[in-house]
């Protein structure tokens, strides 16, 4: 799969969705934009109404395919052992062993690549002991840091920082999904889509590479302090220069759904390779509020033996 230059990445030319795929859905309650080869009457995510998307919005072509490796069956299994294991589920929610409305869905990301190099300014603090007294002429023993100047520079290689592409499924739910085996990754073929659903992009590659600079960031820091060294570190003044940024599109595979429980509607997602699940449960007041109360009970019998003993 190639990799292209950010410049060339946003300069590429798109396409329509009638190219991609026969037809083109939107969701009427959360607004996703699905691709299909056959029709659906309800949203992947949210249940409601499927209609048909006239809008002619061109998008890049992806580049790439992880292709699903749990089948329908394996993520029934999943979703089971899933809603079994939840703390203070409703006893119902144990017999709930399939999601009514999955699907297998295609979910865009971006993914990119660059060189760092970054400057850094700051303190490094370590650690001494003092022994002090106090006015009763007790003595102990105090830690203090000692502050010293510390500057530097780092560098780094970041190879296919992953960033969600669409903003119609909660980010933190989808990260939560990892790892994504990308070694996988096939080049993109309509073929792979065959049967699935493919949910369009909604993140351009401008606003998804500040997304993947601020996950950088996070690492680039981590290089900071430990080129700082010492007990403690603070971070003054960072600068990273970017360079041979590159991206492409590709799509991950998702079991996405919702399943029914009290009249109403939650959804799961769950990872189209490794059987991960997350999504949406419903907690039992009941379990939540014996629980309070067997703890209030266990601390009450703790402090009785302890004023027993005399404590």
């Amino acid at each position: 799969m190639q990799e292209y230059p950010f410049e060339q990445l946003v300069a590429m030319p798109r396409k329509r969705a009638a190219e991609l795929a026969p037809h083109h859905l939107v969701c009427s309650r959360c607004g996703a934009h699905t691709l299909s080869d056959a029709l659906s009457s309800h949203c992947q995510f949210c249940s409601a109404p499927l209609v048909v998307d006239t809008s002619e919005d061109p998008q890049i072509v992806p580049e790439a395919v992880v292709p699903f490796t749990v089948d329908r069956s394996q993520a029934r299994e999943a979703l089971r052992k899933w809603t079994q294991s939840r703390w203070f589920a409703p006893n119902g929610l144990k017999k709930v062993a399939d999601a009514e409305t999955m699907k297998s869905t295609y979910l865009p990301h971006w993914t990119f690549d660059a060189d760092t190099v970054t400057a850094y300014r700051g303190r490094r603090g370590e650690y001494y002991y003092v022994t002090v007294t106090d006015s009763e002429g007790r003595r102990r023993r105090e830690r203090r840091t000692a502050w010293y100047p510390a500057s530097g520079t780092v560098s780094r290689r970041f190879d296919d920082v992953l960033v969600v592409a669409t903003d119609r499924v909660p980010v933190k739910r989808l990260d939560a999904l990892d790892p994504w085996p990308l070694a996988q990754a096939r080049p993109y073929a309509a073929e792979f889509l065959a049967g699935h659903h493919t949910v369009r992009y909604s993140v351009e590659p401008e606003q998804g590479l500040e997304i993947a600079k601020g996950k950088m960031r996070k690492v680039i820091e981590q290089d900071c302090r430990r080129d700082i060294g010492g007990d403690e570190q603070r971070l003054d003044w960072v600068n990273t220069q970017y360079s041979n940024v590159a991206g492409k599109l590709v799509l991950l595979p998702v079991w996405s759904g919702s399943y029914l429980y009290n009249g109403k509607s939650w959804q799961v997602l769950i990872n189209g390779c490794t059987g991960e699940v997350q999504g949406d449960r419903p907690y039992s007041a009941v379990k939540i509020a014996f629980a309070v109360l067997v703890a209030l009970i266990v601390v009450a019998a703790v402090i009785a033996v302890i004023r027993m003993n005399g404590g």
